[in-house]
């Protein structure tokens, strides 16, 4: 069998980092726009948190900030001139868009792209399907960037296919791998893929308090793009009422790895069916463990205000159980922390709670597993990859010191109208890709 790793690419959270209340659903990125936020306190916290991962013996890679604000989003919406005259005249004339331009919203790599390593897929590639992230203004300009850094990242085409995002319609509406879970006795074994999709197309949902942003069809056009097997693949619906309760994406109220899936009750619509087809998926592969949360042990909107499911589930070198690495406020929750008492003082799957500080992500509605892009290689397939976006503690200090000399301690929306902050923009991204290209 295979050795394979999984291998986290976590986001890097950029400059332009602030709290522009962008995202419709995300109860946390509501409440909290407009307040300032803290860019270098948010990247030390994420840089901290891959550096942990590192240390804990995990391989760990990092995804780039993608370069803000797009003047590409502002020309496309008519604004003309040179990059302080468009910045301008988005701020007076719509200031939406100007904010859309600026948002670090790629930080949150779990949306990146949908993931599939070749013990799955019909050719034995690695697949990633780029998301088209079309619900949302200041995420639906992501695609075509992203699609350009996972070609460099993933580029040997022998180990790796990256596909370009599905078409750019509300038919195709698809979020990455945050509605996206694998599940297998090992990383490099068979596994079975969940893909979790929150409407139909052409469906009502007048009914729905916030918009549900994945479609059933673009799941099923993922899956056949990866050449996954009809026998090892489950789509799933999410359920009305999670999403109406604010969660945007699947992996606020359910994580999974190798042969756990951690959820809550009401993660899904027809709950027992799912359970029933991941059972029959895995048949003769590995025994499902379900780790289900009731609403009477973790109200839902406890779930989601504290982030307990967008945790990282990890399998830890020398643990014989799961490790859950979850965000603070899962600790400061009471419900949620009485949970995590009991969890830890279970025979279950999952051993134990790790918590780790990502404020700066959480007001703006990411937690830990949100901040990355979980990719299982096989050794080969590490050896193939672009070895410059692995880290290591030399490169992860080497970032520190780079975003230490080049992030503001604190932004607020009216600062983006600031002239001097596009050329500090400019010479921090051209500083970074020279780090880059240092290590390539």
């Amino acid at each position: 069998m295979t050795q394979a790793f999984e291998v986290n690419f976590d986001g890097l959270i950029g400059p332009t980092h602030n709290y522009g209340g962008m995202s419709e659903g995300n109860i946390a990125s509501a409440i909290n726009e407009g307040d300032v936020s803290k860019p270098r306190e948010a990247a030390l916290q994420g840089l901290e948190k891959m550096r942990f991962l590192l240390r804990s013996g995990l391989k760990q890679g990092f995804l780039p900030p993608l370069k803000r604000p797009s003047y590409g989003l502002l020309r496309a919406c008519g604004f003309h001139g040179s990059p302080e005259q468009l910045v301008a005249a988005a701020i007076e004339h719509e200031p939406r868009i100007a904010r859309a331009a600026f948002s670090a919203s790629s930080m949150w790599a779990a949306n990146a792209a949908t993931v599939s390593p070749s013990a799955d897929t019909s050719d034995g590639r690695l697949h990633l399907t780029v998301a088209n992230l079309s619900t949302m203004l200041h995420r639906s300009q992501e695609g075509p960037e992203t699609y350009r850094l996972l070609r460099s990242v993933f580029a040997d085409e022998q180990a790796f296919r990256v596909h370009e995002p599905l078409p750019m319609h509300p038919d195709f509406s698809d979020e990455g791998a945050a509605n996206h879970v694998r599940l297998a006795v090992n990383h490099g074994a068979q596994g079975v893929e969940l893909l979790v999709y929150g409407r139909e197309i052409s469906e009502d949902q007048s009914d729905r308090k916030f918009p549900a942003r994945q479609t059933g069809l673009a799941s099923r056009r993922i899956a056949a793009s990866h050449g996954l097997s009809d026998d090892r693949t489950v789509f799933a619906r999410q359920s009305k009422q999670a999403i109406n309760a604010g969660a945007f994406h699947n992996d606020v109220v359910c994580v999974g790895t190798l042969d756990t899936l951690f959820t809550h009750e009401l993660a899904f619509e027809q709950r027992d069916e799912v359970y029933a087809a991941l059972r029959q998926a895995s048949t003769g592969l590995f025994d499902l463990n379900i780790v289900e949360v009731t609403e009477a042990e973790v109200p839902i909107g406890d779930a989601i205000t504290s982030y307990l499911f967008n945790s990282q589930l990890l399998k830890l070198p020398g643990e014989d159980r799961l490790v859950l690495l979850a965000p603070m406020e899962t600790r400061e929750t009471e419900t949620t922390r009485r949970y995590c008492e009991k969890l830890a003082s279970s025979n279950g799957p999952i051993g134990r709670v790790e918590f780790i500080d990502v404020r700066q992500s959480m007001r703006n509605g990411g937690g830990p597993a949100c901040l990355r892009l979980r990719v299982v290689m096989s050794e080969q397939e590490l050896k193939a990859v672009n070895q410059a976006y692995l880290l290591t503690e030399e490169k992860i200090d080497k970032l520190s010191e780079w975003l230490e000399g080049n992030y503001r301690d604190q932004l607020a929306v009216n600062d983006l109208a600031d002239p001097i902050l596009l050329e500090e923009l400019e010479k921090a991204q051209e500083e970074l890709s020279q780090l880059i290209i240092s290590w390539s």
